[in-house]
């Protein structure tokens, strides 16, 4: 498998090859959207299949949902499932303090409900996804579809009061028309290049009327796995501020991941 992975898709394996350290048997677990959570329901489905592992897999997305059932995990729902032993999820970037920016992937709303409603939430990542200051990557924020233009034109007012460097919305688009969340809403990506104080923002933004979440995680993630193109991982603990070194060896291989790395 490794001859025929991207450096990147490299990083992002073995970052959720690691991150299946943090299961075990009977846990509940959520299940993240993206192209790095992909890969760990991959993971978690070849443990499930060849070493028996039991979990009970909370999925944030439709199609985190099907990939989850298409590899052998049960599945629950939130409100069956109640509480989560763990939850495992990508990121769009990552800072130092490990305050997060999601829902790239269009899932921002469930993720967050379900990262908080876990005993723990894990990031897996690769290294591109760390920075300095949040705010490169458009902040994703979910807005009803009901007087969107409204609430676009009030989160561009209330923007320009605070610590950030750019104040403009674009609504995602699939083609020529709106993207839809699961919960059909609309998604706002907000161009901000820089965030001075996301926890501020956070805040203020929610506060809009039609906004019904945004994509900063602040104080929710746990640990951070950080995957290289070379195999390498770091493990980041922000409650104990220990960072662990890893490698992970594999082969080529036909197997569960033949298709995500196509």
């Amino acid at each position: 498998m490794s001859s025929r992975l991207s450096p990147i898709d490299t990083a992002k394996f073995v970052a959720a090859k690691r991150a299946c350290d943090f299961v075990e048997d009977g846990m509940r677990v959520g299940l993240g959207t993206g192209s790095t959570a992909a890969w760990l329901v991959r993971c978690l489905g070849e443990m499930v299949k060849d070493d028996g592992l039991r979990i009970t897999g909370v999925p944030t997305s439709t199609r985190t949902a099907e990939l989850a059932r298409q590899v052998g995990i049960k599945v629950a729902t939130l409100d069956e499932a109640k509480w989560l032993d763990v939850t495992i999820d990508g990121a769009d970037e990552f800072d130092d303090e490990l305050n997060l920016i999601k829902g790239g992937g269009g899932a921002l709303l469930q993720e967050k409900i379900v990262a908080t409603a876990s005993d723990r939430m894990v990031v897996i990542a690769d290294k591109s996804k760390q920075v300095q200051t949040l705010g490169a990557f458009p902040l994703p924020v979910e807005v009803v579809p009901f007087g969107w233009q409204t609430t676009k034109a009030l989160v561009e007012e209330t923007l320009a009061a605070l610590d950030v460097l750019g104040d403009t919305g674009t609504l995602r688009m699939t083609g020529d028309t709106a993207f839809v969340t699961d919960e059909g809403n609309y998604i706002l990506d907000l161009h901000l290049n820089r965030i001075g104080n996301a926890r501020q923002l956070a805040l203020v933004i929610n506060q809009i009327p039609g906004i019904v979440e945004n994509g900063l995680f602040i104080d929710i993630c746990d640990v951070v796995v950080i995957g290289h193109g070379d195999g390498r991982v770091e493990v980041k603990d922000v409650n104990t501020g220990v960072t662990q070194q890893d490698k992970i060896d594999f082969v080529d291989t036909d197997n569960l991941f033949r298709d995500l790395g196509e």
